[in-house]
């Protein structure tokens, strides 16, 4: 039996701007992020003589490479203690998805570490780890929307839209971050693809990063404009760097129906969920 269980959700990026390139090499941002609480990795913590990791996906990696492992190590050298624990991950948020999996399963391990052994870091250090194991991790140290800006790691507290009804497709391949931000800069629009803000009461969803992911993956380009031809779906667009791109759906979509329409016309080895995005807090 685990001593502790945590949930890792999903996120989307509701708008993800580019401002340009930075001295250090990466590339300044402005982007809004939401959780998807229905949509979680499982992370279980049991005391251990030594330290463990391991997965219920065999595709990812249980060695130093893991982001669950580097949250272990980071948070190992700041606090001087040693991580005596077994660590489970139970994986259900899809990899190379554009979706925060990996960041978020990395937050959870920083605290559920902190949590299960004394709590020796306060917030502001576990923020710095987690700034320098990956731009997106930070964000899930703390609830609620968030804007985040810098290279993702500065996060400011955002008001939260109301909860959407969302549809998630993703395909059978991913998106390597690093070469959507590469090819960013000389990339060119797809004619006959919308690539600008789509406007809600709450805010717009626009994604910079459509530009040179669609140019590399015309799949996913023809998604996008499959889902904004369907009168159930009031907007449509490509979560983070990618692969998966989502519907906001109006009032009374069968989100079911329209994964298995999407599957028949488009690919029927889409992946798909379908649930709602974090309510605001009150």
């Amino acid at each position: 039996m685990s001593d502790l269980n945590l949930k890792a959700p999903a996120k989307l990026n509701l708008s993800l701007r580019i401002l340009g390139k930075r001295e250090d090499g990466f590339h300044a941002l402005d982007t809004l992020m939401i959780r998807l609480p229905g949509l979680a990795d499982e992370i279980e913590f049991s005391h251990a003589e030594t330290f463990s990791f391991s997965c219920s996906a065999p595709s990812v990696p249980g060695d130093e490479s893991n982001l669950v492992v580097k949250a272990v190590r980071a948070w190992e050298a700041a606090s001087g203690k040693a991580c005596l624990l077994r660590i489970f991950l139970r994986k259900r948020v899809p990899h190379g998805a554009g979706l925060g999996g990996g960041s978020s399963d990395a937050a959870a391990t920083l605290l559920g570490l902190n949590q299960l052994l004394g709590e020796p870091l306060d917030h502001q250090t576990l923020h710095s780890i987690a700034a320098e194991l990956g731009s997106d991790i930070p964000f899930f140290l703390t609830p609620g929307a968030a804007r985040c800006t810098g290279r993702g790691e500065i996060i400011e507290s955002a008001p939260s839209p109301p909860a959407l009804p969302v549809l998630l497709l993703k395909p059978g391949f991913g998106v390597a971050t690093p070469d959507a931000y590469k090819r960013w800069k000389d990339s060119s629009e797809i004619p006959g693809i919308s690539y600008g803000p789509q406007a809600f009461p709450w805010g717009e969803l626009v994604n910079d990063l459509e530009r040179p992911v669609f140019e590399k993956h015309r799949f996913l380009a023809e998604v996008k404009q499959w889902l904004l031809e369907r009168p159930e779906v009031a907007g449509a667009m490509m979560s983070g760097s990618g692969s998966t791109m989502f519907a906001v759906l109006k009032e009374g979509a069968d989100a079911d129906a329209l994964a298995d329409a999407a599957r028949e016309a488009l690919d029927p080895t889409l992946w798909s969920w379908s649930g709602m995005t974090d309510a605001p807090t009150t």
